[in-house]
């Protein structure tokens, strides 16, 4: 090696090592960066003569290298919409809640809502996701990507349609062979046995249904179904609903209907007017099961009411979201009631380690990288989601230190060729010529 060929070694090692000062410098100051992922300096040799000299001996040249594969550890945070993927994949992301199609990925879930709801990261940048249907569809085109945003909904009801009732009809009480349908609402029969339940409607609100019960045979009742509420809800008359139900000698039940085949079902069809504004409902009622002790009964013991269960809900107010696994957010009502309104996907690449990295902890995909592959997560090698977690930097500080003395080693080595080198062509410069 020629002393300039020393000369032009030890400034590549200068260069080399202040590039792993750089990384290594990097990698401290994002030590607790959600979702960073650690650099290492790459050192390859390079030929003197590539570097203007004129023999073949090597120097050195660094690049600084992400390792994005690499998985942090996770953390423990407080808000739901703190999100850590567990496994291979990206959020997708926005920097604007508007341009949804320019997208960027990142594993920084450290999201919250803006002042208009969208859900933001620390670094900016706005969570996208598939919108759900009312109807509880999720169409997952890479066109309908949408900002995520917790705020636009005000509160939820869900109408009644599902009823059961428990109750025992005396079986001694006494036969009225004389009645018809609706007699017992307009007063013509004293029902020997009558209850009101409230269901709710379509727009959250309380209605009260009226069960009313009278024995016109042996082990055969008759029932109506009356609406108590204002009489202008419902177009007709009552009673709504009108039927016969038999039970067995030993009591149980034997027909909820009995102009069909056995069964312990009825419905209800409650004829909503137009001026109630409400959609058409249709409550099923369920009265036990055939041959069973479970709903109605017909024991000799007084009338009476053990219980009943209705779903749906009143109106309830949005208290918060949750996400699952899945990524689906869903909002929670103050009634008790959820509803998915979006889906999360998850970004992956054939080569993550080729994405182009971008301020604020996120990449955009390159001709390296390929294109994002969309998928639900848990699905299509995609991870899961995990809500109230984060993804810690992968930097190991105790690692940096140890790089932060070795490159201060080496730099001061690479300083000692250039000045040795130096030294020894002034020697050579001041030998006289004759």
């Amino acid at each position: 090696m020629s002393l300039y060929g020393a000369l032009l070694t030890g400034v590549s090692g200068l260069s080399a090592q202040s590039q792993a000062l750089s990384t290594t410098s990097s990698n401290i100051a994002n030590v607790d960066t959600i979702g960073c992922k650690a650099s290492e300096a790459d050192f390859a040799t390079v030929l003197t003569s590539t570097l203007g000299g004129s023999d073949s001996q090597a120097g050195v040249i660094a690049s600084s290298v992400q390792n994005v594969t690499q998985q942090g550890l996770g953390q423990t945070a407080t808000s739901p919409t703190d999100l850590e993927i567990a496994g291979n994949g990206f959020f997708v992301t926005s920097t604007t809640p508007t341009n949804t199609q320019n997208q960027y990925y990142t594993r920084a879930g450290n999201f919250s809502s803006d002042s208009s709801g969208n859900l933001e990261n620390a670094q900016g940048y706005y969570l996208l996701g598939y919108p759900v249907s009312t109807s509880g569809t999720t169409t997952t085109v890479s066109n309908t990507l949408t900002t995520v945003n917790i705020s636009n909904l005000s509160g939820k009801a869900e109408a009644s349609a599902n009823m059961s009732i428990e109750a025992n009809l005396q079986a001694s009480s006494t036969v009225d062979s004389s009645y018809v349908a609706g007699d017992m609402s307009n007063g013509t029969v004293s029902p020997d046995f009558t209850r009101t339940i409230d269901v709710y409607d379509s727009q959250g609100g309380s209605q009260p249904l009226q069960f009313s019960f009278v024995k016109t045979a042996a082990n055969t009742w008759a029932y109506e179904v009356n609406y108590e509420g204002a009489a202008g809800n419902i177009s007709g008359t009552n009673p709504i609903a009108t039927g016969t139900m038999s039970f067995n000698t030993d009591g149980t039940l034997a027909n909820a209907d009995t102009a069909g085949p056995p069964t312990g079902d009825i419905s209800v069809n409650i004829p909503w007017s137009a001026a109630s504004g409400l959609s058409a409902q249709t409550v099923s009622v369920n009265m036990g099961t055939v041959g069973s002790s479970n709903g109605i009964t017909q024991f000799d013991s007084a009338s009476t009411l053990t219980g009943s269960t209705v779903d749906g809900a009143l109106f309830g107010s949005l208290t918060g979201v949750t996400v699952g696994t899945d990524g689906y957010v869903s909002a929670q009502y103050s009634n008790g009631l959820s509803e998915k309104i979006y889906q999360i996907p998850l970004a992956t690449f054939a080569n993550p380690d080729g994405l182009s990295a971008v301020s604020g902890t996120a990449y955009s995909s390159s001709p390296t990288s390929g294109v994002a592959t969309l998928n639900a997560p848990s699905t299509g090698g995609a991870g899961s989601i995990n809500s109230q977690e984060l993804e810690s930097s992968t930097v190991d500080i105790n690692q940096e230190f140890s790089n932060l003395i070795t490159t201060q080693n080496a730099y001061s080595a690479a300083a000692r060729i250039v000045t040795t080198a130096d030294q020894m062509l002034q020697t050579l410069d001041q030998i006289p010529t004759q």
